[in-house]
């Protein structure tokens, strides 16, 4: 099982990133090519077969194990007004999960996956990040570590999260690994106004300028300005990457915990697909950044996963036409 025990275990991973399956993904271009149409006519479908085809390793994939996994974490930062919600929202969403209430139980099961909620330490929230490190040392290997487990035996992997608050550490995470006046990077989450949205803006600019001299790597920038539902989402990410899953990214939060990753290694998003570009103002220009280009704009924003979630009914049909649809020679028709 893939774990990060040191800071070290988690840079030495990031740094020897593996790569797609060539032949997997040769072959499955090269059946695309002898499929009943014309080239290219399927569009963007055809791409995801092929990418599906290099992570999995096979020239016809299947989802056979799809998993949605929600990280639920609390955020201290709350304190400081930056949502239109209570930090115990967190733990009712997570009991909603449980109980199959929340949009992202029908989602996943309309759309065939798993669906599976890792709480974090919902009793204990992170730091306020304007005044410490939002975690300690030990506490964000813990996260990653808890997310790195969560992948188990998925052959795609849907993330989301739950953690009222939590737009903003978002924010400060892709201002720390992109730039920008935080102003940019913040918006409305769960519905502030435009007094909120100064404020979240303000309070990403203290995070910043406190830890500035620290943000100099992957883990720092995490763990001093996220949170432990969003550390986790990375060690996922990475942890998906070392077993070669393909994943799914859902909204700006669940983007944003790749970025400090990105700043290191930007192969990091080679086997991630965005499942869509949600409302979040900041989600568009972090999806560019990354150089991600999203499956579907519905304009949600509701993070759980659930624009993830429906992106992999697209994703379904890419392997449908593929597998399912006959060659030239099979059917009998003309080639051009």
């Amino acid at each position: 099982m893939i774990a990060f025990p040191t800071v070290a275990s988690f840079e030495t991973t990031l740094a020897a990133l593996p790569q797609p399956d060539a032949g997997a993904r040769d072959a499955a271009a090269r059946r695309q090519g002898q499929l009943t149409k014309p080239p290219g006519s399927l569009g963007r479908l055809e791409d995801i077969a092929v990418f599906m085809a290099g992570w999995q390793g096979h020239e016809r994939p299947r989802i056979a194990r799809g998993r949605v996994v929600i990280f639920a974490g609390n955020h201290g930062v709350v304190a400081r007004g930056v949502s239109a919600f209570p930090a115990e929202v967190t733990v009712q969403m997570v009991a909603n999960f449980h109980a199959g209430g929340a949009a992202i139980n029908a989602l996943a099961a309309a759309a065939g996956l798993d669906l599976s909620v890792v709480p974090l330490d919902l009793d204990r929230p992170t730091a306020d990040f304007t005044t410490a490190p939002a975690m300690s040392e030990a506490e964000c290997l813990a996260a990653l570590s808890a997310g790195a487990a969560a992948v188990g035996d998925a052959d795609l992997l849907v993330l989301g999260e739950m953690g009222i608050g939590n737009t903003t550490p978002a924010a400060a995470l892709a201002a720390a690994s992109f730039g920008g006046d935080p102003a940019d990077w913040v918006g409305p989450g769960t519905g502030v106004d435009a007094q909120g949205l100064s404020r979240k803006a303000a309070v990403v600019a203290e995070g910043l300028a406190l830890h500035a001299e620290h943000l100099t790597s992957a883990f720092e920038i995490l763990r001093r300005l996220g949170g432990r539902e969003i550390a986790a989402m990375a060690g996922a990410v990475l942890a998906a990457r070392m077993k070669g899953v393909p994943v799914v990214l859902d909204g700006f939060i669940g983007t944003a915990a790749i970025a400090p990753l990105a700043l290191v290694n930007p192969g990091i998003t080679a086997h991630c697909l965005a499942g869509h570009c949600s409302a979040e103002p900041g989600h568009i220009r972090l999806l560019q950044r990354l150089e991600l280009d999203p499956i579907l704009s519905l304009n949600m924003r509701l993070g759980e996963a659930s624009g993830a979630a429906v992106a992999v009914q697209v994703i379904r049909a890419a392997l449908a036409a593929h597998d399912g649809m006959a060659t030239f020679a099979e059917a009998g028709v003309a080639s051009a």
